[in-house]
């Protein structure tokens, strides 16, 4: 039974209903701006809904969807092609976030080659955030206007060529030219971290789309963790043989650059903008409506507009900055209590329980779709693991440490892929790439901010100070979430501001399909809560 089958059924039982929400739109006939009012002041009484209820995915028909003012059946299917794309972006998502994280994670070792200060070194890491908060509103518009294939080779193309200009840069006074390289790669992502929303709603079905969207993330997870655990291992700490440290840097850049040349290749095969046919009813209606009446530029200003997003772009800002904080400066947390090569591990260990909190997120969200429930738990556990961190961290008993750094991991590094859903739940028909770059482009904010502070705090006092300062802003984000009501103002500007327009009326009907909670609750009473 779909969304709005639910709303008649109920409308029908309270003897209430005026207007038959189910009907479709024909000859561009559409409800009167008097009937809207009709049902959201008082002509349609609102029962109080189970909440269980409302949390459950309503299953949609995955064979056709019906098309409003249309007699016609728009047939969705679900190809396997849809795993080799997955497979493509997740593998180049992890070579760019490989090569974010190698430098910090021995920034004693970098900065003894190159003979500069650590904190040079920490720039090397920064400039990922740094570059993407500018770059993401043009590569947000390039993905909506352009679409997934380009994107994707422009991200794949200048991993490619950011990790063969690092091969150049072996040597102690081209300090420059590894910089360089790695500003090419920071680029590069920008045109990668918005993607797995994208990838996940286009390609993948409504029972796999939350899935898919971890997966995706979970490359990029992958890449950190790999991150921290190889270059510890290929660059060993030779302070008294700098070319042989040369050389074991010279091996680590070159076997990056050959695998990101062959991911490019595999980029160009696999890499399509969207299946022969979509793969859900909702994609089925967004592609019948017309390009021409897509405006990036209103598209920002509605999401800017849609408070609950607003919320959600300052929490997630905070745990993402703290967990790219916490990456970038893990190194010289360690080394300030254990021996440098605990970092690696202790980094591995933060990821790789990442990544299983990813995994079981995104299955748990696709089987209950209790999106600010799930997301709050994950925060507040998130606090309490870094509370766990931060006071274990020097009790010189480094097994305890690899545990809590491991549940902080679990819950932080858990919570991306939700921030990414819950992102595209309250702003849909909006472009998912455009809530995905806003979201990810306050993340690096914060996060250049929170490193920044943080390091500073880390060098001038002790690591315990710098990571209470993030334990006092995570505490912060848990009120933000708890505030956050999962209902877009954009969806009511869609309703009494096009009322008029058939195409925006066909859209805002065809929203049940989509089959989450807030779908069918909006058109009950245009609030959630």
């Amino acid at each position: 039974m779909v969304a709005g089958e639910l709303v008649q059924e109920h409308l029908r039982l309270d003897n209430a209903s005026e207007i038959d929400i189910k009907t479709p739109v024909h000859n561009g006939v559409v409800p009167t701006r008097d009937q809207y009012s009709d049902l959201t002041n008082g002509a349609a009484h609102l029962a109080e809904l189970d909440s269980k209820a409302l949390e459950q995915e309503i299953p949609p028909d995955e064979k056709q969807a019906m098309l409003p003012g249309d007699e016609k059946c728009i047939e969705t299917k679900l190809f396997w092609r849809r795993f080799a794309v997955l497979a493509v972006f997740s593998l180049y998502s992890l070579v760019n976030a490989f090569q974010w994280i190698q430098y910090s994670i021995i920034t004693n070792i970098f900065a003894h080659f190159y003979n500069v200060s650590s904190d040079k070194i920490d720039w090397l890491s920064i400039v990922y955030m740094v570059a993407y908060v500018p770059l993401i509103f043009p590569a947000t518009w390039l993905l909506d206007k352009k679409g997934l294939k380009l994107t994707a080779l422009m991200g794949a193309g200048l991993n490619c060529v950011g990790a063969w200009v690092k091969c150049a840069s072996v040597r102690p006074d081209l300090f420059g030219v590894t910089m360089t390289g790695q500003i090419i790669c920071s680029v590069a992502q920008v045109f990668i971290l918005g993607l797995p929303s994208r990838i996940a709603s286009v390609w993948f079905g409504p029972k796999e789309v939350s899935t898919a969207c971890a997966t995706a993330v979970l490359g990029n997870q992958l890449g950190v963790a790999i991150g921290f655990l190889l270059p510890p291992v290929l660059v060993p700490n030779t302070v008294e043989d700098i070319k042989l440290m040369g050389h074991n840097i010279s091996v680590m850049f070159y076997g990056t650059a050959v695998v990101s040349t062959a991911l490019f290749i595999l980029t160009v095969i696999v890499m399509e903008d969207r299946p022969p046919l979509p793969p859900s009813q909702a994609q089925a209606v967004l592609l019948d409506c017309a390009p021409e009446d897509y405006s990036y530029r209103q598209s920002i200003i509605n999401l800017f507009k849609n408070k609950p997003f607003i919320l959600l772009l300052i929490s997630y800002g905070v745990m993402t900055g703290s967990f790219y904080s916490v990456s970038t400066l893990l190194n010289q947390m360690i080394m300030a209590c254990y021996e440098e090569l605990n970092a690696g591990r202790i980094g591995l260990t933060l990821v790789v329980a990442g990544m299983v909190g990813s995994i079981i997120c995104g299955l748990w969200l696709d089987h209950t779709k209790t999106y600010k429930m799930t997301t709050l738990i994950v925060y507040i556990l998130s606090f309490i693991g870094m509370v766990l961190f931060s006071f274990t961290l020097n009790l010189n008993r480094i097994y305890l440490v690899f545990f809590t750094a491991g549940v902080l991991g679990f819950f932080m590094t858990g919570y991306l892929p939700l921030g990414f859903e819950f992102g595209v739940e309250i702003t849909y028909p909006e472009s998912e790439g455009t809530s995905s770059g806003l979201l990810n482009a306050f993340a690096q904010i914060f996060g250049i901010l929170f490193t920044l502070i943080q390091g500073k705090l880390t060098t001038n006092y002790r690591p315990l100070a710098g990571n209470l300062f993030l334990c006092v802003w995570i505490f912060l984000g848990i009120f933000l979430t708890g505030w956050l009501t999962p209902c877009s103002d954009l969806f009511c500007t869609h309703l009494f501001c096009s009322t008029e327009n058939t195409i925006e009326y066909n859209k805002i009907h065809n929203n049940a399909m989509k089959a989450t909670p807030q779908m069918f609750m909006f058109i009950y009473c245009l609030r959630l809560s």
